[in-house]
């Protein structure tokens, strides 16, 4: 009841409005399929948690910040991204710090992942249709097993928290002390493994995120392996884990790690060529240095967020890349963003099947279905078409320049959180695009369009006769 009267003269009349429609929307029975419950439940989740940073006891300030950043703020940790308007140590107490860390870990493995979880503790039997809406939050293909998939991603994200929180906090409780280095060990290994950005370590400059640490390789090697394996997926943590080599890893598997070893191999070597010798971010550091941060920014770009290297200091080309490998972001079923790298390997494979003249997509033996590359290849359009027009709004909208524009756009859409300086001071109608931008990016792009135009159509079994169509 305290609680109910504490937040009532916070709610607008534009979020009493909006509550309304969600509840019209997602609420009633009508058309309900399994993405538009992970949808709606994003969009709740980053709805209440709004209205718990906008209460007074949030900000560092005793006042409310306003409803606006902290529905930014809930966006950003709850679509696990790490864009701010404001600084997170800076503005925020204990218990806001506290709220972002639960929308973070709520975000990353999503709202129904600890419903199944509540489940099995009080030994509920899973249904049909939670496991529907486990598969569409994991982004599972199929419900074989989903229950032990699961119990293994859930008990492997604690123990994999848990050990980077103790490393962590070894490297932070000689310099904060023991209770705050403990706190700080916890948040960042959270933020870390969720690949969601967000950090504590502004105490003496804002928005400065690891750039302290630039030459501290336990803490920037422990923050690595954790965006890393958090990005990976838990389909294939349990498949690695049920394996005793790579021959007996399912094909997907081998895909995704390929691709990751492929990417962060190219991007650290990009870096290192691209960034050497620029003063304003690798240019001053010593050779070994230089490498290991090289290896951070192109670990980080995967949508993890955080930064050692002024990102407003990077090159054009340096810009261009890190927006590429942003909008590529993690795997499919884990805790980062992106297209994915799963479909931007079916994407290379159908390129090579049409340069060879095939009709038909494989992989190591195996043909990838017709409904599966056009679905890669209906996301990679949308997603470009999304960018390049949301890139140009910005720009238009603030008049920043392009490149730093499509920066904080392709950041936004695969959910990074890395920014080059613009986001802060961005206008109303720029941060309200970029708050549709980490929605859409968390709950999959696809996924979305799915939820929103899917009507239960039925098939027709009509065949239309064909045209040719001059391609090239």
């Amino acid at each position: 009841m305290l609680f109910c009267l504490s937040i009532k003269p916070y709610l607008t009349k534009e979020l009493t409005i909006l509550l309304h429609h969600l509840h019209r929307r997602f609420g009633s029975g009508r058309g309900m399929n399994p993405t538009r419950i992970v949808a709606g439940s994003f969009a709740g989740l980053i709805l209440f948690g709004a209205l718990l940073l906008t209460l007074p006891i949030a900000s560092r300030s005793g006042e409310s910040v306003g409803f606006f950043d902290a529905l930014f703020t809930a966006t950003s940790a709850t679509c696990v991204t790490g864009l701010v308007v404001v600084d997170t140590w800076q503005t925020w107490t204990l218990f806001g710090q506290v709220v972002i860390l639960g929308l973070i870990q709520l975000g990353g493995l999503g709202v129904m992942t600890f419903i199944t979880l509540a489940s099995l503790a009080l030994g509920r039997r899973i249904g049909l249709s939670q496991r529907l809406l486990i598969v569409s939050t994991l982004n599972l293909s199929e419900m074989d097993g989903v229950v032990r998939v699961v119990r293994h991603a859930l008990m492997g994200t604690f123990f994999l928290e848990g050990v980077g929180a103790v490393i962590l906090s070894l490297c932070f409780i000689p310099e904060f002390g023991f209770w705050r280095g403990i706190w700080y060990g916890i948040f960042h290994s959270v933020s870390a493994f969720c690949n969601a950005g967000f950090d504590l370590l502004s105490q003496e400059t804002a928005y400065c995120s690891l750039a302290n640490y630039s030459d501290h390789p336990v803490v920037l090697l422990t923050i690595m392996f954790l965006i890393v394996v958090g990005g990976l997926g838990f389909v294939v943590w349990y498949d690695v884990w049920r394996s005793k080599s790579w021959k007996e890893l399912y094909p997907y598997s081998k895909l995704v790690l390929s691709m990751t070893g492929g990417l962060i191999a190219g991007g650290t070597l990009f870096f290192l060529l691209a960034e050497g010798n620029n003063p304003a971010t690798l240019g001053e550091m010593p050779l070994w240095e230089k490498g290991l941060n090289a290896l951070f920014q192109s670990v980080t770009l995967r949508t993890a967020g955080f930064a050692v290297i002024n990102q407003g200091g990077l090159k054009d080309s340096s810009l261009v890349f890190s927006a590429l490998l942003m909008l590529v972001g993690g795997s499919s079923g884990s805790t980062a963003g992106g297209m994915k790298t799963a479909t931007v390997a079916v994407l290379l494979l159908s390129l090579r099947a049409g340069l060879r003249g095939r009709e038909e997509v494989t992989l190591r033996g195996r043909s990838i279905s017709h409904r599966r590359v056009m679905d890669a290849l209906t996301l990679f359009l949308a997603v470009n078409v999304l960018f390049l027009s949301g890139s140009m709004a910005l720009s238009l909208i603030d008049g920043q320049p392009y490149l730093q524009s499509a920066f904080e756009v392709a950041s936004a859409m695969g959910t990074v959180g890395l920014s080059t300086g613009l986001t802060p001071g961005l206008s109303f109608m720029s941060r309200c695009l970029l708050i549709l931008l980490m929605y859409l990016g968390r709950v999959g792009l696809l996924s979305f369009v799915i939820a929103v135009m899917d009507r239960g159509q039925k098939c027709h079994p009509v065949k239309y006769p064909t045209i040719n169509v001059m391609i090239g």
